[in-house]
């Protein structure tokens, strides 16, 4: 097999097509907390900071979101789900937060990621996406929590 001429480094942005912008704003900067960076509401594109990354939330009237055709409904989503790797990673702060915001956690658990083993959520946004939110790998705390879920 070739070798890449690169290494992959992490993820640079991930892009949701939306169906409702405030509500999604209301979700990712409000309940989890990420920051918007930048705006181009000419082409229906915002964008959120997420640490070293970006969620753009494009809208499906604007230019880039006509693009992708029928937005995520009941019958197809955008995407698996994406993975947050949050710090610090509290369970009983973080399950009050979100109840707090009425996010139900679909499924918690000990999950293999990038950087290991490590406790996480599923939650869902407001238009169904999936995002789980992870801890930084980190052994003691591994070996504490409930059996591997997932590959």
């Amino acid at each position: 097999m070739d070798r890449s001429p690169f290494a992959p480094l992490g993820i640079d942005h991930i892009v949701l097509r939306v169906a409702a912008l405030e509500r999604m704003l209301g979700f990712y900067c409000g309940v989890l907390g990420c920051a918007v960076e930048r705006e181009r509401p000419e082409v229906g594109l915002t964008q959120l900071r997420v640490g070293r990354s970006i969620i753009d939330l494009v809208t499906l009237e604007g230019a880039l979101g006509r693009k992708g055709g029928a937005g995520p409904s009941v019958q197809g989503r955008n995407l698996d789900h994406f993975c947050l790797t949050i710090s610090p990673y509290d369970e009983a702060a973080l399950a009050v937060h979100l109840a707090k915001h009425d996010v139900e956690v679909v499924e918690a658990g000990l999950r293999y990621g990038a950087e290991g083993q490590g406790p996480s959520v599923y939650i869902r946004d407001p238009e169904g996406n999936v995002v789980e939110l992870k801890c930084p790998a980190d052994p003691a705390l591994a070996a504490s929590h409930a059996p591997l879920i997932g590959p």
